[in-house]
């Protein structure tokens, strides 16, 4: 059966340019092909069908799980997250664990994590140097590793969260190059080769992240409101809790998932707020009404408008992906089983049709919009919708609530490309900035 048209270019050529520069690939072929078009890999001969038109992607995301699968889709991150991960499960089992875990990203637990979140952020400020270029993702991914230290895996301050964070901060630094995802560079050939480096900063993690399971669950306190804990107590319908292998590989993927991109999505908003005084201004005002509540800051509608708009026009991944296990037909195409087909995330938000002036950062869109779940979708859509998309946005409210009424800073640059980091698109350079100012933390809400 046929699919739809796409680029004649060697699939290894396609493959660098979907590497280098996927947006300007996506635009190159949506602007020639329209609203559903063949990418060919040499990992996937058949060909990856993308869709950009919201209707098709509702028709996706209303697929029944054995309809399509995600974590079939996911293959290439089933080394770094395990066989366990929510991203891998497809069918029944997939079901039983989002189920399990979906409960601890929800309700009053939230606030409980947000002052956690500020204080984290305040101690990383202090830190910041004055006067001088540096790359601020650096100290956003710090931050947000030891949100979900504390949080997720609720571990304190002491040697094992110095060493955990030691340990995770250099697995994450090595995996985020792209060329780790392809199998033929999956090799141990010894400590200084990618892989092997890699696998030994796995393994020590996974043994930490194994001894913290066993500890928690044998000590079963019930005051515990880490992530962990719930895991640790939560049944399914049958009864049964989850496995130490389960646990192991939900909180690596928690870690992988939840770190990187909310740290990326943080820089990225910088990106787009700092040039603008007014915004900046709005912002500051709006936060210092909050009072330091990270219950009034989660509600407050512009700073909420900014995280949403940064999410719109900078989407870490660019498409999410499903492997058919049904026929489906979509803008006059009838996909057969095994089709894989990925709504593109970046085009459904650079829809003009949706998003009037679609390159502009303008956070007060959605003051007047409020898109459906599949004109909005920076976190997936249906039953793969990220379980950790609240919390996500809200550790991004209280990381710049913390951050915007303390410190002046510019873009030490106007050159900001997009850039690769894993399955993720950052900013170049680590978006250099310079700190001109930094208010005590005391007067902050005074001076904002």
């Amino acid at each position: 059966m046929p699919l739809p048209p796409g680029p004649a270019t060697l699939p290894a050529v396609l493959l660098w340019r979907w590497i280098r520069h996927p947006f300007e690939l996506m635009d190159h072929c949506h602007a020639r092909y329209g609203d559903i078009f063949k990418l060919r890999f040499f990992m996937l001969p058949q060909g990856l069908v993308v869709l950009s038109d919201p209707l098709d992607i509702k028709k996706v995301f209303a697929l029944g799980p054995d309809e399509a699968h995600a974590g079939e889709a996911n293959i290439v991150l089933r080394p770094f997250l395990g066989e366990h991960s929510l991203l891998s499960l497809d069918g029944a089992e997939h079901l039983r664990h989002r189920k399990m875990i979906l409960p601890a990203f929800h309700g009053e637990r939230m606030h409980a994590y947000g002052r956690t979140m500020m204080e984290l952020a305040r101690d990383s400020i202090d830190r910041w140097p004055v006067g001088r270029r540096f790359a601020v993702h650096r100290p956003m991914q710090s931050i947000t590793l030891q949100v979900i230290l504390r949080t997720v895996f609720g571990v304190q301050e002491g040697p094992l969260f110095s060493e955990l964070s030691d340990v995770l901060a250099k697995e994450l630094d090595v995996s985020s190059w792209p060329g780790l995802l392809f199998p033929v560079m999956q090799h141990d050939l010894g400590p200084l080769s990618p892989w092997g480096r890699w696998t030994r900063y796995r393994d020590r993690a996974s043994a930490l992240i194994r001894a913290e399971i066993r500890k928690a669950r044998a000590a079963g306190d019930p005051s515990r409101t880490d992530v962990l804990a719930m895991m640790i107590a939560a049944r399914d319908d049958q009864g049964r809790p989850l496995g130490e292998d389960e646990i192991h590989d939900e909180l690596v993927t928690l870690l992988v998932a939840g770190h990187e991109t909310t740290a990326t999505s943080l820089a990225w908003a910088l990106r787009w707020i700092l040039p603008d005084p007014g915004l900046l201004r709005r912002l500051r005002a709006e936060i210092e009404s909050a009072e330091g509540d990270p219950g009034k800051i989660a509600k407050l509608e512009l700073l909420d408008a900014t995280v949403k708009e940064t999410l719109r026009l900078q989407p870490v991944v660019p498409m999410v992906g499903r492997v058919l296990h049904a026929p489906l037909e979509v803008h006059g195409w009838e996909l057969p089983p095994g089709t894989v087909v990925a709504p593109s995330i970046y085009l459904v938000h650079r829809r003009p049709s949706l998003y009037p002036e679609p390159e502009r950062f303008n956070p007060d869109r959605f003051s007047s919009f409020k898109p459906a779940a599949w004109e909005y979708l920076p976190f997936g859509g249906g039953l793969r919708r990220c379980v950790g998309a609240s919390f996500a946005q809200y550790e991004m409210k209280m990381v710049l609530a913390s951050l915007l009424p303390r410190v002046e800073m510019r873009l030490a640059t106007d050159r900001i490309r997009v850039v690769r980091r894993s399955i993720t698109l950052t900013p170049s350079e680590g978006l250099p900035v310079i700190v001109t100012e930094k208010r005590p933390a005391a007067t902050a809400r005074r001076a904002a």
